[in-house]
Protein backbone atom coordinates (compact mmCIF):
# COMPACT_ATOMS: atom_id res chain seq x y z
CA UNK A 1 0.00 0.00 0.00
CA UNK A 2 2.85 2.40 0.79
CA UNK A 3 5.42 1.21 -1.72
CA UNK A 4 8.72 -0.45 -0.86
CA UNK A 5 10.90 2.61 -1.51
CA UNK A 6 8.67 4.93 0.49
CA UNK A 7 8.45 2.48 3.37
CA UNK A 8 12.22 1.91 3.39
CA UNK A 9 12.84 5.66 3.40
CA UNK A 10 10.39 6.13 6.27
CA UNK A 11 11.98 3.45 8.44
CA UNK A 12 15.47 4.77 7.70
CA UNK A 13 14.44 8.29 8.71
CA UNK A 14 12.85 7.06 11.95
CA UNK A 15 15.91 4.99 12.84
CA UNK A 16 18.10 8.03 12.28
CA UNK A 17 15.90 10.09 14.61
CA UNK A 18 16.06 7.39 17.28
CA UNK A 19 19.85 7.18 17.06
CA UNK A 20 20.43 10.95 16.96
CA UNK A 21 19.74 11.64 20.66
CA UNK A 22 19.53 9.45 23.74
CA UNK A 23 16.36 10.58 25.50
CA UNK A 24 14.35 12.10 22.68
CA UNK A 25 15.31 9.09 20.58
CA UNK A 26 13.56 6.82 23.08
CA UNK A 27 10.44 8.94 22.75
CA UNK A 28 10.58 8.61 18.95
CA UNK A 29 10.87 4.84 19.30
CA UNK A 30 7.79 4.75 21.51
CA UNK A 31 5.72 7.05 19.30
CA UNK A 32 6.51 5.04 16.18
CA UNK A 33 6.39 1.59 17.77
CA UNK A 34 3.77 0.38 15.28
CA UNK A 35 5.97 1.20 12.28
CA UNK A 36 8.99 -0.48 13.84
CA UNK A 37 6.92 -3.55 14.72
CA UNK A 38 5.61 -3.78 11.16
CA UNK A 39 9.17 -3.54 9.82
CA UNK A 40 10.38 -6.33 12.12
CA UNK A 41 7.47 -8.47 11.01
CA UNK A 42 8.23 -7.72 7.34
CA UNK A 43 11.86 -8.77 7.72
CA UNK A 44 11.03 -11.90 9.74
CA UNK A 45 12.70 -10.68 12.94
CA UNK A 46 11.55 -12.09 16.26
CA UNK A 47 8.77 -10.02 17.82
CA UNK A 48 8.01 -9.34 21.45
CA UNK A 49 4.38 -9.99 22.49
CA UNK A 50 3.61 -6.25 22.28
CA UNK A 51 5.27 -5.97 18.88
CA UNK A 52 3.25 -8.94 17.64
CA UNK A 53 0.03 -7.20 18.67
CA UNK A 54 1.09 -3.98 16.96
CA UNK A 55 2.13 -5.80 13.79
CA UNK A 56 -1.28 -7.46 13.75
CA UNK A 57 -2.94 -4.06 14.16
CA UNK A 58 -0.99 -2.72 11.18
CA UNK A 59 -1.89 -5.79 9.13
CA UNK A 60 -5.52 -4.96 9.87
CA UNK A 61 -5.14 -1.84 7.72
CA UNK A 62 -4.48 -4.11 4.73
CA UNK A 63 -7.67 -6.03 5.50
CA UNK A 64 -9.51 -2.72 5.82
CA UNK A 65 -8.20 -1.60 2.44
CA UNK A 66 -9.53 -4.79 0.85
CA UNK A 67 -13.10 -4.13 1.98
CA UNK A 68 -13.31 -0.50 0.86
CA UNK A 69 -14.66 0.91 -2.39
CA UNK A 70 -12.27 2.41 -4.91
CA UNK A 71 -12.95 5.87 -3.47
CA UNK A 72 -12.44 4.47 0.02
CA UNK A 73 -9.12 2.93 -0.93
CA UNK A 74 -7.97 6.28 -2.28
CA UNK A 75 -8.95 8.12 0.90
CA UNK A 76 -7.36 5.46 3.11
CA UNK A 77 -4.10 5.57 1.20
CA UNK A 78 -4.04 9.36 1.29
CA UNK A 79 -4.52 9.21 5.05
CA UNK A 80 -1.86 6.52 5.33
CA UNK A 81 0.63 8.67 3.44
CA UNK A 82 -0.16 11.55 5.80
CA UNK A 83 0.36 9.31 8.85
CA UNK A 84 3.77 8.29 7.54
CA UNK A 85 4.99 11.86 7.09
CA UNK A 86 7.16 13.81 9.52
CA UNK A 87 6.29 13.30 13.19
CA UNK A 88 2.86 11.82 12.40
CA UNK A 89 2.17 8.21 13.38
CA UNK A 90 -0.09 5.32 12.40
CA UNK A 91 -2.03 5.61 15.66
CA UNK A 92 -5.03 7.59 14.29
CA UNK A 93 -5.64 4.96 11.61
CA UNK A 94 -5.14 2.10 14.04
CA UNK A 95 -7.62 3.76 16.40
CA UNK A 96 -10.29 3.95 13.69
CA UNK A 97 -9.83 0.33 12.69
CA UNK A 98 -9.69 -0.92 16.28
CA UNK A 99 -12.90 0.94 17.09
CA UNK A 100 -14.59 -0.63 14.07
CA UNK A 101 -13.40 -4.11 15.05
CA UNK A 102 -14.64 -3.69 18.63
CA UNK A 103 -18.14 -2.93 17.37
CA UNK A 104 -18.11 -5.79 14.89
CA UNK A 105 -17.18 -8.09 17.77
CA UNK A 106 -20.23 -6.74 19.60
CA UNK A 107 -22.48 -7.79 16.73
CA UNK A 108 -22.81 -4.49 14.88
CA UNK A 109 -22.65 -3.99 11.14
CA UNK A 110 -19.84 -1.49 10.64
CA UNK A 111 -19.40 0.70 7.58
CA UNK A 112 -16.27 2.81 7.20
CA UNK A 113 -18.20 5.67 5.67
CA UNK A 114 -15.47 8.19 6.37
CA UNK A 115 -13.36 6.44 3.76
CA UNK A 116 -16.04 5.09 1.42
CA UNK A 117 -18.34 8.11 1.35
CA UNK A 118 -16.25 10.94 2.76
CA UNK A 119 -18.60 11.52 5.71
CA UNK A 120 -17.36 13.75 8.54
CA UNK A 121 -17.70 10.82 10.96
CA UNK A 122 -15.57 7.69 10.51
CA UNK A 123 -17.95 4.79 11.18
CA UNK A 124 -21.65 4.05 10.84
CA UNK A 125 -22.74 1.17 13.05
CA UNK A 126 -26.09 -0.59 12.83
CA UNK A 127 -27.99 -3.34 14.64
CA UNK A 128 -31.67 -4.20 14.99
CA UNK A 129 -32.66 -1.21 12.89
CA UNK A 130 -30.77 1.28 15.05
CA UNK A 131 -27.87 3.36 13.74
CA UNK A 132 -25.13 5.48 15.30
CA UNK A 133 -22.30 7.60 13.95
CA UNK A 134 -18.82 7.27 15.45
CA UNK A 135 -16.20 9.99 15.07
CA UNK A 136 -12.70 8.87 16.09
CA UNK A 137 -10.13 11.42 17.15
CA UNK A 138 -6.60 11.36 18.54
CA UNK A 139 -5.54 13.97 21.11
CA UNK A 140 -1.97 14.36 22.31
CA UNK A 141 -1.69 14.75 26.07
CA UNK A 142 0.93 17.41 25.30
CA UNK A 143 -1.97 19.78 24.56
CA UNK A 144 -2.78 19.73 28.26
CA UNK A 145 0.78 20.21 29.50
CA UNK A 146 2.69 23.44 29.97
CA UNK A 147 5.97 21.53 29.96
CA UNK A 148 5.94 19.23 26.95
CA UNK A 149 7.73 15.94 27.47
CA UNK A 150 9.23 16.12 23.99
CA UNK A 151 10.65 19.58 24.69
CA UNK A 152 11.99 18.44 28.06
CA UNK A 153 13.80 15.50 26.49
CA UNK A 154 15.23 17.72 23.76
CA UNK A 155 16.48 20.12 26.45
CA UNK A 156 18.15 17.38 28.50
CA UNK A 157 19.80 15.89 25.41
CA UNK A 158 21.02 19.37 24.50
CA UNK A 159 22.56 20.26 27.85
CA UNK A 160 23.77 16.79 28.89
CA UNK A 161 27.34 17.15 27.48
CA UNK A 162 27.80 20.48 29.29
CA UNK A 163 26.45 19.03 32.53
CA UNK A 164 28.84 16.09 32.35
CA UNK A 165 31.75 18.45 31.79
CA UNK A 166 30.68 20.51 34.81
CA UNK A 167 30.30 17.38 36.94
CA UNK A 168 33.82 16.24 36.04
CA UNK A 169 35.13 19.49 37.53
CA UNK A 170 32.69 19.49 40.46
CA UNK A 171 32.23 15.86 41.58
CA UNK A 172 29.35 15.35 43.97
CA UNK A 173 25.61 14.77 44.07
CA UNK A 174 23.38 17.65 42.98
CA UNK A 175 19.75 18.45 42.35
CA UNK A 176 18.80 21.14 39.84
CA UNK A 177 15.16 22.13 40.37
CA UNK A 178 13.37 24.13 37.71
CA UNK A 179 9.99 25.80 37.90
CA UNK A 180 8.81 26.99 34.49
CA UNK A 181 5.75 29.24 34.92
CA UNK A 182 5.54 29.92 31.18
CA UNK A 183 6.06 26.27 30.30
CA UNK A 184 8.36 24.59 27.82
CA UNK A 185 6.76 23.68 24.53
CA UNK A 186 7.97 21.53 21.68
CA UNK A 187 6.85 23.87 18.90
CA UNK A 188 8.36 25.30 15.75
CA UNK A 189 9.67 28.26 17.72
CA UNK A 190 10.73 26.12 20.66
CA UNK A 191 14.39 25.93 19.64
CA UNK A 192 15.01 29.52 20.77
CA UNK A 193 13.38 28.79 24.15
CA UNK A 194 15.48 25.66 24.65
CA UNK A 195 18.63 27.54 23.69
CA UNK A 196 17.86 30.36 26.14
CA UNK A 197 17.21 27.98 29.03
CA UNK A 198 20.32 25.99 28.14
CA UNK A 199 22.42 29.15 28.28
CA UNK A 200 20.90 30.20 31.61
CA UNK A 201 21.74 26.86 33.18
CA UNK A 202 25.32 26.98 31.90
CA UNK A 203 25.76 30.56 33.09
CA UNK A 204 24.43 29.74 36.55
CA UNK A 205 26.70 26.72 36.95
CA UNK A 206 29.76 28.51 35.55
CA UNK A 207 29.23 31.37 37.99
CA UNK A 208 28.93 29.00 40.96
CA UNK A 209 25.48 30.42 41.63
CA UNK A 210 22.90 28.41 43.54
CA UNK A 211 19.83 30.11 42.09
CA UNK A 212 18.55 32.16 39.19
CA UNK A 213 15.02 33.37 38.60
CA UNK A 214 12.81 35.55 36.43
CA UNK A 215 9.27 35.33 35.07
CA UNK A 216 10.20 32.52 32.65
CA UNK A 217 12.10 30.17 34.99
CA UNK A 218 13.15 29.66 38.59
CA UNK A 219 16.35 27.62 38.89
CA UNK A 220 17.86 26.29 42.10
CA UNK A 221 20.87 24.03 42.65
CA UNK A 222 20.91 22.01 45.89
CA UNK A 223 22.73 18.96 47.23
CA UNK A 224 21.02 15.69 46.31
CA UNK A 225 19.88 14.21 49.60
CA UNK A 226 18.31 10.97 48.36
CA UNK A 227 20.01 7.92 49.85
CA UNK A 228 21.86 5.44 47.63
CA UNK A 229 21.84 7.81 44.67
CA UNK A 230 23.32 6.19 41.59
CA UNK A 231 24.51 7.75 38.35
CA UNK A 232 21.80 6.23 36.20
CA UNK A 233 18.15 6.98 35.65
CA UNK A 234 16.89 3.48 36.42
CA UNK A 235 18.48 3.44 39.86
CA UNK A 236 17.00 6.76 40.89
CA UNK A 237 13.76 7.21 39.00
CA UNK A 238 11.44 5.42 41.42
CA UNK A 239 12.68 7.44 44.38
CA UNK A 240 12.63 10.65 42.40
CA UNK A 241 9.08 10.05 41.21
CA UNK A 242 7.99 9.45 44.79
CA UNK A 243 9.78 12.62 45.90
CA UNK A 244 8.61 15.00 43.18
CA UNK A 245 5.24 13.56 42.15
CA UNK A 246 3.79 12.26 38.89
CA UNK A 247 3.78 15.57 37.01
CA UNK A 248 7.48 16.34 37.45
CA UNK A 249 9.81 15.99 34.47
CA UNK A 250 12.91 14.12 35.61
CA UNK A 251 16.33 13.24 34.25
CA UNK A 252 19.64 12.00 35.63
CA UNK A 253 23.11 12.57 34.27
CA UNK A 254 26.44 11.42 35.66
CA UNK A 255 30.17 11.69 35.12
CA UNK A 256 32.69 9.76 37.18
CA UNK A 257 31.68 10.19 40.80
CA UNK A 258 29.27 13.02 40.00
CA UNK A 259 25.50 12.78 39.77
CA UNK A 260 23.13 15.56 38.75
CA UNK A 261 19.36 15.15 38.91
CA UNK A 262 17.17 17.55 36.96
CA UNK A 263 13.57 18.06 38.03
CA UNK A 264 11.22 20.46 36.28
CA UNK A 265 7.62 21.44 36.86
CA UNK A 266 5.27 23.88 35.21
CA UNK A 267 3.66 26.75 37.06
CA UNK A 268 0.34 24.91 37.16
CA UNK A 269 -1.01 21.35 37.04
CA UNK A 270 -1.39 19.48 33.78
CA UNK A 271 -4.83 19.79 32.18
CA UNK A 272 -4.98 16.80 29.85
CA UNK A 273 -8.63 16.13 30.68
CA UNK A 274 -9.52 19.79 30.12
CA UNK A 275 -7.85 19.64 26.71
CA UNK A 276 -9.97 16.58 25.92
CA UNK A 277 -13.16 18.36 26.93
CA UNK A 278 -12.31 21.30 24.69
CA UNK A 279 -11.62 18.92 21.81
CA UNK A 280 -14.96 17.17 22.37
CA UNK A 281 -16.74 20.51 22.19
CA UNK A 282 -15.06 21.22 18.85
CA UNK A 283 -15.71 17.74 17.44
CA UNK A 284 -19.42 17.34 18.18
CA UNK A 285 -20.74 20.05 15.82
CA UNK A 286 -18.21 19.35 13.05
CA UNK A 287 -17.82 15.56 12.96
CA UNK A 288 -21.37 14.42 13.76
CA UNK A 289 -24.40 15.20 11.58
CA UNK A 290 -27.00 15.17 14.36
CA UNK A 291 -29.35 12.98 12.26
CA UNK A 292 -28.37 9.88 14.26
CA UNK A 293 -27.00 9.22 17.75
CA UNK A 294 -23.31 10.09 17.84
CA UNK A 295 -20.38 8.55 19.69
CA UNK A 296 -17.07 10.37 20.11
CA UNK A 297 -14.25 7.82 20.41
CA UNK A 298 -11.18 9.55 21.83
CA UNK A 299 -7.63 8.25 21.79
CA UNK A 300 -5.39 10.02 24.31
CA UNK A 301 -1.86 9.82 22.92
CA UNK A 302 1.53 10.50 24.55
CA UNK A 303 0.71 9.15 28.00
CA UNK A 304 2.57 6.49 29.96
CA UNK A 305 1.13 3.86 32.28
CA UNK A 306 1.47 6.06 35.38
CA UNK A 307 -0.25 9.10 33.89
CA UNK A 308 -3.00 7.06 32.26
CA UNK A 309 -3.67 5.26 35.53
CA UNK A 310 -3.96 8.58 37.37
CA UNK A 311 -6.29 10.03 34.73
CA UNK A 312 -8.50 7.00 35.18
CA UNK A 313 -8.29 6.52 38.94
CA UNK A 314 -8.68 10.20 39.82
CA UNK A 315 -11.71 10.44 37.50
CA UNK A 316 -10.36 13.55 35.76
CA UNK A 317 -11.27 12.30 32.29
CA UNK A 318 -14.67 11.20 33.53
CA UNK A 319 -15.34 14.54 35.17
CA UNK A 320 -14.50 16.56 32.06
CA UNK A 321 -16.37 14.18 29.74
CA UNK A 322 -19.49 14.35 31.87
CA UNK A 323 -19.22 18.13 32.04
CA UNK A 324 -19.06 18.21 28.24
CA UNK A 325 -22.18 16.05 28.02
CA UNK A 326 -24.13 18.83 29.75
CA UNK A 327 -23.18 21.37 27.06
CA UNK A 328 -25.60 22.30 24.24
CA UNK A 329 -23.20 21.02 21.58
CA UNK A 330 -23.35 17.56 23.19
CA UNK A 331 -27.04 17.10 22.54
CA UNK A 332 -26.23 14.89 19.52
CA UNK A 333 -23.74 12.77 21.50
CA UNK A 334 -24.99 9.58 23.07
CA UNK A 335 -21.60 8.56 24.54
CA UNK A 336 -17.91 9.38 24.83
CA UNK A 337 -15.24 6.66 24.97
CA UNK A 338 -11.55 6.95 25.85
CA UNK A 339 -8.56 4.75 25.05
CA UNK A 340 -4.77 4.95 25.16
CA UNK A 341 -1.81 3.04 23.81
CA UNK A 342 -2.19 0.58 26.67
CA UNK A 343 -5.48 -0.60 25.17
CA UNK A 344 -4.00 -0.55 21.67
CA UNK A 345 -1.12 -2.71 22.87
CA UNK A 346 -3.46 -5.13 24.60
CA UNK A 347 -1.89 -4.25 27.96
CA UNK A 348 -5.31 -3.51 29.49
CA UNK A 349 -8.35 -5.72 29.11
CA UNK A 350 -11.98 -4.86 28.32
CA UNK A 351 -12.67 -4.23 32.00
CA UNK A 352 -10.45 -1.17 31.79
CA UNK A 353 -12.72 0.51 29.25
CA UNK A 354 -13.73 4.11 29.85
CA UNK A 355 -17.12 5.07 28.48
CA UNK A 356 -19.40 7.87 29.52
CA UNK A 357 -23.05 7.78 28.56
CA UNK A 358 -25.20 10.83 27.99
CA UNK A 359 -28.35 10.06 30.03
CA UNK A 360 -30.26 12.93 28.42
CA UNK A 361 -29.94 11.46 24.91
CA UNK A 362 -32.98 9.34 23.91
CA UNK A 363 -30.78 6.63 22.39
CA UNK A 364 -28.93 6.12 25.67
CA UNK A 365 -31.75 3.84 26.73
CA UNK A 366 -32.09 2.03 23.42
CA UNK A 367 -31.39 -1.66 23.87
CA UNK A 368 -29.76 -2.02 20.46
CA UNK A 369 -27.13 0.61 21.18
CA UNK A 370 -26.55 -0.10 24.88
CA UNK A 371 -23.70 -2.58 24.32
CA UNK A 372 -21.81 -0.03 22.23
CA UNK A 373 -22.24 2.59 24.93
CA UNK A 374 -21.34 0.31 27.82
CA UNK A 375 -18.68 -1.96 26.34
CA UNK A 376 -16.51 0.12 24.06
CA UNK A 377 -12.98 0.98 25.21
Amino acid sequence: MVGRKSWSARISALRANVAATARYGKLVAIKHAAEFAAEKCRTGAELTPTEAILADRVAGLVALDARLSDAGKTRLRERLAECLTGENTLVPLLHIHRTGCLHENLGFIVDYTGFDLGTPYDLLIARDGEFAEIACDTLSAEEGRLVHRAAWMRLVDRIDPDLQTWLSAHPGRYLLKMTLPQGLRDAKDGTATLAALHERINTMLAGAKRSDHDEAAVLRLDPLMLAAAQANENGLMTKLRHEFGPEANLAVTGSGKGVLVLAARAGSENEVAVAMRKRLSALAPTRLTGTKPGILAMFIEDTDRLEWGLLRDQLTLEGEARQFLTFPEARVVVAVTCASRLELYGALGPESAMRFRNPSHPAAKTVALAPAILSTS
